[in-house]
């Protein structure tokens, strides 16, 4: 049996950073994202009588951590299943991989959905939340459409994200492809890293729940100005825990900075528009979408070499081909 199952990558606007559990995910707090309808990943799961699974990523076969991360899901929807059969795996990226693109949220969301399916797995959104979180969790956030929150939890069955409604105006991001290189330090080392060293990282994780809290709340009441102010807040801090850490995690660049010092300017123009960025030197800024051009033509003008995608609120995780399409 092979399904087939696509997924978006989500940008947090109140930031994953930290795991209070390695082995299961379970993040040190918790976070609300945006699901983008652009750089979706596909991915088809075949179930097989190989001796072992077979993972390709863009057509080349992955091995080590990266394979590994797949595994993990497999198992998982393995046990949740009853079977033991492998799987063969080939999964096609449109994002940069390991360039702070959320690359890994959009392929494990997939990976999840295609899995369950092709394994035949009855799971609702929440369980399939909880299985993509296994090799990614961020992925979580991606099952769903729109805004998603993650709440944190204490263990497998009460960390999953669900969906928020939103009804504010409609939201566009405009992400700024400053380097497309994959990146020296992965996420999972910088955060542990961030976790063990930096002394900045406990009032992370306190203000970090506070500021959810609050973007929930301005989430109900589609108030974009406080969401906005508490994305940059969410997005420097977590960059600040990680420039404490020993030896210091870098990601943002003079780009970087560039692009964060030309959205203020914007506002002071009357654009409604708020930066952030991930592990990586990318920027992504959330604005209203009729203010989208604005944004991209205000910083363009400041880093042209810049590459500008505008994305829009996308789908969550489905079926495109399989006993679930």
């Amino acid at each position: 049996m092979t399904s087939t199952a696509t997924a978006h990558p989500n940008i947090a606007l109140a930031k994953y950073w930290g795991k209070r559990d390695d082995a299961l995910i379970i993040p040190a707090t918790g976070s609300l994202s945006l699901t983008l309808d652009v750089f979706p990943t596909t991915t088809s799961v075949t179930v097989s009588d190989d001796a072992a699974d077979a993972v390709e990523l863009d057509g080349a076969a992955l091995a080590g951590e990266e394979s590994n991360r797949v595994r993990s899901v497999l198992d998982r929807v393995r046990e949740l299943s009853g079977r033991t059969e492998k799987a063969r795996v080939v999964s096609v990226n449109t994002v940069p991989t390991a360039a702070g693109l959320a690359s890994s949220a959009a392929a494990f969301a997939a990976l999840a959905t295609a899995a369950a399916d092709a394994f035949g797995l009855s799971a609702d959104d929440r369980m399939l939340s909880r299985i993509a979180r296994r090799g990614s969790g961020s992925a979580s956030r991606s099952i769903f459409r729109g805004v998603a929150r993650w709440n944190a939890g204490t263990d497998d069955e009460s960390s999953y994200a669900e969906p928020l409604a939103w009804h504010g105006p409609a939201l566009a991001m405009v992400v700024a492809i400053v380097s497309s290189k994959r990146k020296a330090v992965s996420s999972r080392t910088a955060m542990r890293r961030t976790v063990e060293t930096s002394p900045y990282f406990a009032a992370w994780v306190a203000s970090s729940a506070t500021l959810l809290e609050q973007m929930s709340d301005a989430v109900a009441a589609g108030d974009l100005e406080t969401v906005g102010e508490l994305t940059e807040q969410s997005a420097l801090r977590m960059h600040a825990s990680m420039f404490g850490a020993v030896p210091p995690v870098r990601y943002l660049s003079a780009a970087s900075l560039a692009l964060f010092d030309t959205v203020l300017n914007l506002r002071s123009d009357g654009i409604e528009a708020y930066a952030t960025a991930d592990a990586g030197p990318n920027v992504k800024v959330l604005c209203r979408s009729d203010q989208a051009a604005e944004v991209v033509a205000g910083l363009s003008a400041v880093i042209p070499d810049a590459d500008y995608v505008v994305a829009h609120a996308g789908p969550g995780a489905h079926i495109v081909d399989g006993v679930g399409a």
